[in-house]
């Protein structure tokens, strides 16, 4: 798929068909996220991929609005070392992820981590070492409905040499 029309078309799914998602494509999607703008080349990502539906239930279960990550066929959980720039690299990472979803012909939604009340316990659940922090999960899987969630105007956002 065409790059700027993956930019243009990416929304969030939150309502996924049960079909499996390769193991292959999976990988692909994790490497982009991986291969993402990071400060200072830290790099400083770990991703955790859940496809065990009673491991994606009990994460679901935890967080306050990602409750539909239990009948993804997939979550992932990018955590980073806690660096300086943590939240801008784990987002670019998790943005990349989300984009290479789309570019597969897969749904994905980004359910927020960082400084939520349950990033510790899904840290822990994760087994994660200590210096890594949860920043995002991510549910993804092949649509079962595609949004169409209308996104502002250029012109409502677009301002020349000043606001």
């Amino acid at each position: 798929m065409d790059a700027l029309k993956v930019l243009k078309e990416r929304r969030s799914v939150r309502k996924y068909l049960s079909k499996p998602v390769p193991k292959e494509i999976i990988e692909d999607i994790i490497d982009c996220g991986r291969l993402a703008a990071t400060a200072r080349n830290i790099q400083p990502w770990h991703f955790v991929v859940i496809t065990d539906e009673e491991r994606k239930k009990h994460i679901a279960d935890i967080t306050d609005n990602g409750k539909f990550i239990a009948q993804a066929p997939v979550c992932v959980a990018v955590l980073c070392e806690d660096t300086k720039y943590i939240l801008e690299d784990g987002s670019a990472a998790t943005q990349n992820i989300l984009l290479a979803a789309k570019a597969h012909g897969l749904g994905s939604c980004w359910i927020a981590g960082h400084k939520k009340p349950y990033a510790a316990e899904i840290e822990q659940y994760l087994n994660a070492p200590e210096s890594c922090k949860l920043i995002s999960l991510i549910a993804i899987g092949y649509a079962e409905q595609e949004s169409n969630a209308a996104k502002k105007d250029l012109s409502a956002v677009l301002h020349w040499e000043q606001f």
